[in-house]
């Protein structure tokens, strides 16, 4: 065997599973078809126990230091409520981040070498190699050469559209029809911090990032997206407008500095997320709509479930390595459960009658205000909010 593990992909999901497994003693090899650092289509918000993991692991200090401002409170606008609260703690994080890609992907990627790994990028991945049935390493591209790479697991963290999920195969085992798409842009000069406004059919998320830039994203049924794809600017305006008139204010003060970005390939899906050899992490093994900015938080979660399972894997035994990764698949379908149903909820647009009401109720407390964006930031679960102080309010 040339290397332990390889990883196929080097954004946040593939560089902290290299990360970490390479903190493990283990030979790894972390390749990816771009060039770093570079730019991803990313909404870039990180829940906190996204940033609680990147402070365990020694790259939160890194992220602050790029200049990535904190994100100390959160508002979330609905059928007349305004509810606001300082950013609920986890693990003694107080504050959550959005960075840019180009900046984020790169220090767990620089964090990554650090701890042993080797990366290669402008590497392409042609097919998979086999024994009797079993992975057992990748066919590369690099530039105008192609070499066979040997390891005992080979890791698809290579995005939606996962080159390692094509090749094994990977059956999808839960999925649901997209319901939302979203265009977004970046603003200078808004100071309107981090938030959210909600009502029937649309959605709007102001995320702060570096440079005193601010995305405001706005999300619209799935059945809309060829209209708005037609006049993305249109469409934009009319959503900010009509859902959040004081944002639209600002906005029309403040510099547009960036494209438009839109997609309305908002898919759903758990696909199998290991095998004979094999792994998936991140938009690989899972994707959920992005109204509810998850996506990489959910990748840094499933990077410690997989290198946790495979602590006491042996590498040179396949028993030992596919149990391992039959573990992981299970405890990371259990774990992301709750955020997928709760996310396609919020990505229908339509807030039902029982969740207005449990808005309106805790509208009315402080305490209960802050639980329930510990909750929407996964920090705790449903049956953890829904104590008989809240289901004697609704």
């Amino acid at each position: 065997m040339d290397y332990d593990v390889i990883v196929v992909g080097a954004r946040c999901a593939g560089a902290s599973t290299a990360l970490l497994l390479a903190r493990q003693g283990r030979r790894v090899l972390l390749v990816d078809k771009a060039s770093f650092p570079s730019d991803t289509m990313s909404t870039l918000y990180i829940h906190q126990p996204g940033i609680a993991r990147l402070a365990r692991w020694g790259v939160l200090d890194d992220v602050v230091a790029s200049g990535c401002p904190p994100l100390d409170t959160v508002s979330h606008d609905v059928d007349g409520l305004h509810l606001s609260a300082p950013a609920p703690t986890m693990d003694g994080v107080t504050s959550t981040y959005a960075p840019r890609r180009y900046i984020l992907d790169d220090l767990l990627v620089r964090a990554a070498v650090a701890a042993g790994a080797e990366f290669v990028e402008r590497a392409q991945v042609r097919e998979l190699v086999r024994d009797d049935g079993r992975v057992t390493g990748v066919r590369l591209r690099v530039a105008d050469a192609e070499s066979t790479v040997t390891a005992g697991l080979v890791i698809g963290a290579d995005g939606m559209r996962s080159k390692v999920a094509e090749l094994v195969q990977a059956p999808v085992l839960r999925s649901a029809p997209p319901v939302s798409c979203v265009y977004y842009t970046f603003w200078r000069g808004l100071s309107t911090g981090f938030g959210f406004h909600e009502r029937v059919g649309r959605w709007i998320a102001r995320i702060p990032t570096h440079d005193d830039l601010t995305i405001v994203a706005t999300y619209l049924p799935q059945s809309e997206f060829a209209e708005a794809r037609s006049d993305p600017a249109e469409a934009y305006f009319a959503a900010v407008k009509s859902t959040a008139p004081d944002l639209y204010e600002n906005m029309m003060s403040a510099e547009r500095a960036d494209r438009w970005r839109g997609t309305g390939d908002q898919r759903n899906y758990f696909r199998a997320a290991h095998g004979p050899g094999w792994a998936l992490v991140g938009d690989a093994a899972h994707h959920l709509d992005t109204i509810s900015a998850r996506g990489i938080t959910n990748a840094l979660v499933q990077a410690e479930l997989l290198a946790d399972a495979m602590t006491e894997a042996e590498i040179d035994h396949a028993d030992s390595v596919d149990a391992a990764t039959s573990r992981y698949a299970q405890n990371m379908a259990q774990v992301l459960d709750e955020p997928y149903m709760s996310t396609l909820e919020l990505a229908n647009l339509n807030p039902t009658k029982a969740r207005l009401r449990m808005l309106h109720a805790v509208s009315t407390s402080p305490e209960l205000t802050s639980r329930y964006f510990a909750l929407s930031a996964g920090i705790i679960r449903m049956r953890e909010f829904m104590t008989a102080d809240v289901v004697d309010l609704l």
